[in-house]
């Protein structure tokens, strides 16, 4: 993440009071009326927040992503008009500690329904080696936490978690990879629909339901598809997998740390050298929305194999699959084969 990158502040707060004056031409939307054309307005921040909107919200929202197609998000820069249209917004979602101009602009939105999706579970610090065998039992305890931490998880991890994504050792606010967490981010998305327009709290709440269904059969299908495999360990250039790991038994080896911009050190590509070896790791996966040259370098290297394994931070035409469902179901076939499934 690029912090280098962020608009200063002068400009966002320029940027929402041109946003505000729009707005005072007209009574401010009533989210419980409906919104924009009878739509609730929703702003997503990027591709997973994107997702969960429009497949909870279903017909009765109209959602914009702030990320276009095939644009890094933590590289994000917000446009004059991109910062004036979250504060026209009736709803916005978005992860805190991804994108620094968006939280910033959403925090001078003044917008009344904001949900930041990492105080819907618990964030977890993972650097850029995860292990499930390490921490195994304690993403059990963590799973079995959830449904009891309630509020008090909310404020615990509204403020710290998620600011220190790209410093090791920081918060990883990778959830969506992890079928669990995003299905209880789903949960408390959906829930904050409800509230913010009642009228259609129904439908918020069956398509909430349908959502968690299948996220829980994805579930199902990682847990069973990666049960007995040759290997535990898997190589990618952004340790993004953390989640994904600790949940499945997995070990994720980072060339880089969770910050995908992060150069790899001498010491580290020959520390990965030395595991590819010893763990008989057979595959160096990059990402599609950033350069495969380090991969495919440390792949000739080693005498390692390349290949993808999405972090699903946007969907473009290079995407294996045409959402989130579809794409994470590549992605396990991608670490079956490389594992060595049995």
């Amino acid at each position: 993440m690029n912090v280098r990158r962020l608009i200063p502040a002068t400009a966002v707060a320029g940027a929402v009071a041109l946003g505000l004056t729009a707005l005072s031409a007209c009574s401010t939307s009533d989210a419980a009326d409906g919104g924009d054309g009878g739509k609730l307005k929703v702003t997503a921040s990027f591709y997973p927040m994107q997702f969960l909107a429009e497949r909870i919200g279903g017909e009765h929202v109209a959602v914009t992503s702030l990320t276009k197609p095939g644009v890094e998000p933590h590289d994000l820069e917000l446009t004059p008009r991109q910062i004036g249209s979250i504060s026209e917004s009736d709803y916005v979602l978005y992860l805190k500690g991804i994108q620094p101009a968006v939280d910033d602009a959403i925090k001078q939105s003044g917008v009344k329904n904001t949900v930041d999706a990492a105080t819907l579970t618990t964030l977890e610090n993972h650097g850029s080696e995860v292990s499930g065998h390490d921490h195994g039992h304690e993403g059990e305890e963590h799973a079995d936490e959830h449904g009891h931490e309630g509020e008090e998880a909310h404020e615990e991890h509204s403020e710290g978690d998620g600011h220190n994504h790209g410093e090791e050792g920081g918060a990883d606010p990778h959830i969506w990879l992890d079928p669990v967490k995003y299905a209880e981010v789903a949960k408390g998305v959906g829930k904050s629909l409800e509230k913010a327009d009642p009228d259609h709290a129904a439908d918020y709440e069956k398509n909430t339901e349908t959502l968690v269904a299948e996220l829980d059969k994805l579930n199902t299908a990682y847990e069973s598809g990666l049960k007995n495999t040759a290997t535990k360990t898997f190589i990618t250039t952004h340790s993004a997998f953390g989640y994904l790991a600790e949940r499945y038994g997995l070990t994720q080896q980072g060339i880089a740390g969770i910050d995908p911009e992060a150069e790899p050190s001498p010491a580290r590509i020959q520390e990965i050298h030395t595991i590819a070896e010893k763990e008989k790791a057979t595959t160096v996966f990059f990402e599609t929305l950033a350069s495969d040259r380090t991969a495919k370098t440390l792949a000739k290297d080693t005498g390692l194999k390349t290949g993808v394994l999405d972090p699903l931070e946007g969907i473009t035409d290079k995407s294996r699959g045409a959402d989130y469902i579809e794409v994470m179901e590549s992605n396990l076939t991608a670490l079956q084969k490389a594992l060595g499934a049995k």
